[in-house]
C-alpha cells in the first residue's frame, strides 16, 4: 500500500463543489469557505449534471454511492480536478486528514485510512490542546513577527528574535495502548535468562 503524500492547499477564490446532503457535506462546505474557496454545493446527487463540474478545482463527494464515484472519476480524469470520494479511496486520489485547529493552526492526522479511530481521537486530543490559549500565544506570535520585521533589518536578528519568543513553549505526548496490544507486546519481549 503507498502512503499518501500529505499537503495543504491554497483554495483562495478556487472553484471547488461539494455533492452531499449529510453532515459531513456540511462540514466540507464550511472548511472550504473557511478556506477561502468559491464553493458550490450540490445537494441532490441525482440532480447532477457534468456541466457543473466544467470549471471545478477540486470535488467531495460525501454519498456513499460507487456508481457515482465511478462517473466523478472519470470526470476528474477528463477535466483534471482533484476528488475526494469520502470512505471510498477507490475513487478519488485526495484522502482527507483529521484537522486540529487552533487559531490559524491546522494540524493534519492521517492513518492513511487504517485507523480512522485512532486518527480521530489523535485528533480530539490535539483539538484539546490547541484552545484559546494557544491560538492568543500564536496571535501574540504573529504581532511579535511583524513588529520585529520593522525593527531588525537583518534576517538573522529577526529569526533570533522569534527563537527568542518562542524559547519556552513545548508539547508533551503520551500515547496509551489497549490492554490486548500492550499483552501482545509483552509476549514479543525476548526472555531474559538469568
Amino acid at each position: 500500500m503507498n502512503v499518501p503524500f500529505p499537503v495543504s492547499l491554497n483554495l483562495e477564490g478556487r472553484r471547488c463543489v461539494v455533492i452531499g446532503d449529510d453532515a459531513e457535506a456540511e462540514q466540507k462546505e464550511s472548511a472550504l469557505r473557511e478556506s477561502g474557496a468559491a464553493v458550490e454545493r450540490i445537494r441532490n446527487p441525482g440532480a447532477l449534471d457534468d456541466s457543473q463540474l466544467r470549471d471545478a478545482f477540486f470535488v467531495i463527494s460525501t454519498p456513499q454511492d460507487a456508481a457515482l464515484s465511478a462517473r466523478l472519476r472519470a470526470l476528474a480524469d477528463e477535466r483534471h480536478f482533484l476528488l475526494c470520494c469520502i470512505d471510498q479511496p477507490a475513487f478519488g486520489f485526495v484522502s482527507m486528514a483529521a484537522i486540529a485547529k487552533g487559531g490559524p493552526v491546522r494540524v493534519a492526522i492521517s492513518t492513511a485510512g487504517l485507523a480512522p479511530r485512532v486518527g480521530k481521537l489523535m485528533k480530539n486530543a490535539l483539538q484539546k490542546a490547541l484552545d484559546g490559549t494557544f491560538a492568543r500565544f500564536i496571535s501574540c506570535q504573529a504581532t511579535l513577527k511583524r513588529r520585529n520585521r520593522k525593527r531588525y533589518t537583518e534576517s538573522a536578528q529577526r529569526r533570533d528574535a522569534m527563537i527568542g519568543a518562542a524559547r519556552g513553549f513545548g508539547l508533551d505526548v503520551v500515547l496509551r495502548y489497549p490492554r490486548w496490544f500492550d499483552d501482545a507486546e509483552r509476549a514479543r519481549l525476548p526472555r531474559i535468562i538469568e
